[in-house]
């Protein structure tokens, strides 16, 4: 099967809306184009996200970046702040990508799909925007957290416990911020936990879902000393130091973009949303 097949046989078996296939179909159909006109040609199923950046650039984003190269965090910055609706459509477009690669690797025709979570703008909603996600909507979610393993992050155990606690509905800010000197195992196996109020206080008292005690049990065979011996914070990067403010958005974006019906939701969906949503209220349009 080659790359013009597969993109047919992943939209006709998809279960995206037609509209969202045939914008799909053009903008993977763009992509698949400009392969075929570089010289040499680029394999599109080979392709680097530094050959799809090019590809955004050279196609759509040129015009909006006034003159910037299309080349980090400061050429998305610049399109987010200043060209919002073109961010969330070059977001779709990479959205696009994201499920045709997985596609691709269901198909047997790659091992891994390219990392493309460092092309996304993550534009904020707009003012007024839904901010739950859906019954079906959740269910995808929490398939997804499921499916987050050693293929798509090193650390899959503290980033699997990181969703499960917005769920629970930790703010962004409060799970980055949890303590280990808050965590309390219950004899019937549940976790007891406080969380961390807006002055780093010990705020209220509450059980752990079971799915989220068993992550957190999980993550805690495998958390890695802290690079300060004083710091008590659960959740540690990659040099065993606390996660910075923008880590939960980063990471739900990423999460959100390995499937087709939360990739592309609009407004797209980030820590906030999934804090919102919880396990068990009634979501709002569910």
């Amino acid at each position: 099967m080659d790359a013009d097949s597969l993109l047919t046989t992943w939209l006709a078996g998809s279960a995206l809306r037609p509209s969202t296939r045939a914008d799909y179909a053009r903008e993977v159909g763009s992509f698949l184009e400009w392969c075929a006109q570089q010289q040499p040609p680029v394999d599109p199923l080979t392709a680097r996200p530094a050959d799809i950046a090019a590809w955004s650039y050279d196609r759509y984003l040129h015009r909006h970046l006034d003159g910037r190269p299309f080349n980090g965090p400061d050429a998305l910055g610049y399109l987010a702040t200043r060209h919002p609706e073109h961010a969330r459509s070059h977001d779709r477009r990479i959205s696009a990508l994201a499920g045709y690669y997985d596609a691709a690797v269901t198909a047997g025709l790659i091992t891994l799909p390219p990392d493309l979570s460092n092309l996304r703008t993550g534009v904020h909603r707009p003012a007024g925007a839904k901010n739950k996600l859906t019954q079906m909507e959740r269910a995808v979610f929490l398939t997804v957290i499921g499916m987050w393993n050693t293929d798509r992050s090193q650390h899959w155990r503290r980033d699997q416990l990181a969703a499960f606690l917005l769920l629970e509905g930790l703010r962004p800010a409060q799970v980055i911020r949890l303590d280990t000197r808050n965590l309390h195992p219950q004899p019937d196996g549940t976790w007891d936990i406080r969380t961390p109020d807006d002055h780093d206080a010990t705020g209220r008292k509450f059980t752990l879902e079971p799915l989220t005690g068993t992550a957190l049990k999980a993550y805690l065979a495998v958390r890695p000393e802290p690079a300060d011996p004083n710091d008590h914070t659960l959740l540690l990067n990659w040099y065993r130091r606390p996660l910075q403010s923008r880590w939960p958005n980063t990471l739900i974006a990423a999460m959100a973009a390995t499937h087709p019906l939360l990739a592309d939701r609009q407004p797209p969906v980030t820590a906030d949303t999934i804090a919102h949503t919880g396990f068990w209220d009634t979501p709002a349009g569910g």
